[in-house]
């Protein structure tokens, strides 16, 4: 039942995004509201990650994972009830609470049941396959459903994980009990929370203000003291949120790096795609759904390979690929016209993107976690996912800012968003010179500390 955590998180993000455009018609939302629909849950999830997966080291995984599964099933059914669009971003920030912390702890009792190496390589392999397998569910489904309505979509999520929780508590073992010693630190979540809603609200409300405008300045000024006094926080803290002496190992380090880049250039990309085909060319959300599909699929069929590969060439090398592919995937993709074509575009394009998403998701979960203590487990997995989810609020955001400007307001061009793709190709490459640069450095292996073998973690 942990990999219904994953599912389910896939399952939302692929069918929301099919869901905008309708969403938006509905409810009346400009392109910077709509934004905040995905931003309301990737900030919720992202910006308490850390205290979630430190809540579940110290509270218990079992017991953390449990509670915020049925918080997450109850936001859910509010989330396709409510028909304004503030209470909508309400809903969906608090599900990407709840969210925060049921994915620590699901991933954190999956790494201290498994021992580093091939075993937990191969668990994480099959945990990021049933990510995809949500995905690519979702993205069928949500086709399917907005053609019916909307609602639908945000409804779907609500049976899977009233399932899912019935059968974690049978079956989840009371082992994931266990707790860490230390205490909560709940000063350093609202500093590092309300730094990354203040980053987003002022890069989206950027255009409109002006960048150069005092407002626009003092909130990044702003930004960066919420920033300093959580370092400075974790510094002084008897039990931080985060124990930043985990950030001095490169691996890791390049790892968070790397989901930075990963999630944060594509959840801009879904977002600038769906209007793409939905509000410029017309596209049903049925047929945009299976532009996306082969992507979906390709990571579907060979994730549970991934952990197999990874024993066999190391993370790193698998990383580099997987990056390189990211970028030709938004390479292609900025060739999009107003007859797009399918077969030396679309097609190619989102298979490239898929070859990423099965080489670097699983890779980067592998190397973010080893080397990390069992008690730490629950805050490498939330960094981890911290990293990814922020990074998808913050380029998203950037990503609108580039569309309402480039192109006069609320009206799509071309132009405009050929421009908000140049955003997540750049990034893309941003990310393979980080992961080659991983590559050239000195290999650290990290060895258990009760076998003698050796696992390459760069």
């Amino acid at each position: 039942m942990l990999c219904a955590v994953i599912f389910l998180d896939a399952l939302d993000v692929s069918m929301v995004g099919v869901a905008l455009p309708a969403i938006q018609h509905d409810l009346g939302l400009s392109t910077s509201s709509l934004q905040w629909v995905v931003s309301g849950y990737v900030l919720g999830y992202g910006g308490l990650l850390l205290l979630g997966g430190r809540t579940a080291d110290l509270l218990g995984r079992r017991r953390v994972f449990l509670v915020a599964l049925g918080v997450f099933a109850v936001a859910s059914l509010l989330g396709g009830l409510v028909d304004d669009g503030a209470l909508l971003i309400a809903a969906r920030f608090i599900k990407g609470v709840a969210a925060a912390f049921t994915a620590p702890a699901a991933l954190s009792i999956i790494t201290t049941t498994f021992p580093e190496g091939p075993e937990r390589n191969r668990a994480l392999s099959i945990f990021t396959a049933c990510g995809a397998s949500g995905y690519s569910l979702g993205l069928v489904l949500s086709g399917l459903l907005t053609e019916l309505d909307w609602r639908a979509t945000l409804l779907m999520p609500v049976p899977v994980a009233i399932i899912a929780l019935v059968a974690a508590l049978k079956v989840l073992p009371r082992g994931a009990e266990e707790r860490a010693e230390g205490g909560h630190d709940l000063f350093g979540a609202v500093l590092i929370t309300a730094s990354m809603l203040l980053l987003v609200y002022t890069v989206v409300q950027a255009p409109e203000v002006g960048w150069a405008s005092v407002r626009t300045i003092g909130s990044l000024v702003a930004v960066a003291v919420l920033l300093g006094l959580f370092v400075f926080t974790e510094l002084r803290m008897k039990h931080p949120l985060v124990r930043l002496g985990i950030l001095r190992s490169g691996h890791i380090v390049r790892a968070n790096l790397g989901l930075v880049i990963l999630m944060g250039s594509y959840v801009a990309f879904q977002f600038v795609a769906m209007q793409y085909f939905q509000n410029l060319l017309g596209w049903s959300a049925l047929g945009t759904a299976l532009a996306f599909l082969p992507a979906g699929l390709l990571v579907a069929v060979t994730s549970t390979k991934m952990g197999d590969f990874a024993d066999r060439f190391g993370t790193g090398k698998l990383i580099v690929i997987g990056a390189a592919a990211l970028a030709g995937g938004y390479a292609l993709f900025l060739g999009i016209d107003r007859t797009p074509s399918l077969a030396g575009m679309v097609i190619p394009g989102m298979l490239l993107l898929g070859v990423a998403f099965a080489l670097m998701f699983p890779a980067l979960n592998i190397q973010a976690t080893n080397g990390v203590d069992d008690d730490e487990q629950g805050l490498a997995s939330g960094l981890l996912n911290t990293s990814g989810q922020v990074g998808g609020a913050i380029v998203l955001a950037v990503v609108t800012a580039v569309l309402t400007s480039g192109g006069g307001g609320e009206t799509l061009s071309i132009d405009s968003l050929r421009a908000a793709i140049v955003v997540s190709l750049v990034l893309a490459l941003v990310g393979l010179a980080i992961s080659a640069m991983g590559l050239r450095g000195r290999r650290a292996p990290v060895v258990e500390p009760d076998t003698s073998k050796v696992y390459e973690t760069v």
